[in-house]
């Protein structure tokens, strides 16, 4: 169904992970990035598109966005004025809530879906979760889905609020944790030599997180805590967990066996003995 795609932001590891993607799946892929240095990516801006991405815009079955929000949410009216009736936006914005009310309010008639690898882009795709937050659903829009099915991805649709909440948890939180851990260390003084060398599995899986994190971006991992409406909320709840955690140790046994009464029920039981015979499975790998 997808023969002529536009990818912005086709000079990004993301982009170009899709723009791949669909050229493997037949498709002719136009590649659009300002910043372009690779052969074959167009140096337009998308959210003012010259001639010829104009024409590429009004050809193209699908227009795929993998710019950051503030650059999508502007690119929305000129694009979707050039695009067909048939033809689908995506985006791959890691927020959905903004892009999905600026497209029902701006462009209430095209198909829209909101994509994003729940993974790394240097990692394989086969086996790993996209979120899928349908803004309005049609033929385009579900070829999409099954075509990245077809790709070997587990697509989980969501709404749009739901993809937002879920992400604050799931990564507005954790990195919050994780930060937090690590200026913990700091403050503490340790000796990291002495620390690695004697780390039992829990506390090296923290060290080998923190590494990876501070290993990135600040400018990523700023937008997860800066751009996701309920990432605040989300922080609060760490820091809440932390005091509830200290007043329970003050408390005394009873209301430590209370603590840990509480976080089995949030875990389930089906969970709690997946996801602890998982992790049994990676600490065994652990050296």
């Amino acid at each position: 169904m997808f023969e002529h795609c536009v990818v912005a932001g086709g000079g990004g590891a993301v982009g170009r992970m899709f723009a791949e993607r669909l050229a493997a799946s037949g498709a002719r892929v136009l590649c659009v990035d300002p910043a372009a240095t690779a052969p074959g990516v167009a140096a337009d801006d998308i959210r003012a598109p010259g001639p010829a991405t104009a024409e590429a815009l009004a050809r193209a079955d699908l227009v795929l966005l993998a710019v950051p929000e503030s650059v999508a949410l502007e690119a929305v009216r000129p694009v979707t004025r050039l695009m067909r009736a048939d033809a689908l936006f995506a985006d791959t914005l890691s927020v959905k809530e903004g892009i999905a009310r600026c497209l029902r309010t701006q462009a209430p008639g095209v198909q829209a879906v909101g994509l994003n690898p729940m993974f790394a882009p240097s990692l394989p795709l086969a086996g790993r979760p996209v979120a899928a937050a349908v803004v309005t659903d049609g033929p385009a829009a579900r070829a999409l889905l099954g075509l990245v099915a077809g790709w070997g991805a587990r697509v989980v649709e969501m709404t749009a609020q739901e993809h937002d909440r879920q992400t604050a948890a799931q990564q507005a939180a954790t990195h919050a944790a994780v930060l937090a851990f690590g200026l913990a260390l700091g403050e503490l003084g340790v000796d990291l030599d002495a620390l690695c060398a004697t780390a039992p599995p829990p506390h090296r899986s923290l060290l080998q997180l923190l590494a990876r994190i501070a290993s990135g971006t600040p400018e990523v991992y700023r937008d997860v805590q800066a751009a996701n409406p309920h990432a605040e909320a989300a922080r609060q709840a760490v820091g809440h967990g932390l005091d509830r955690l200290g007043r329970a140790v003050a408390e005394g046994p009873a209301a430590f066996e209370a603590l840990f009464d509480e976080l089995r029920a949030t875990l389930g039981a089906r969970h709690l003995r997946e996801l602890a015979d998982s992790c049994a499975e990676s600490f065994a790998r652990l050296r």
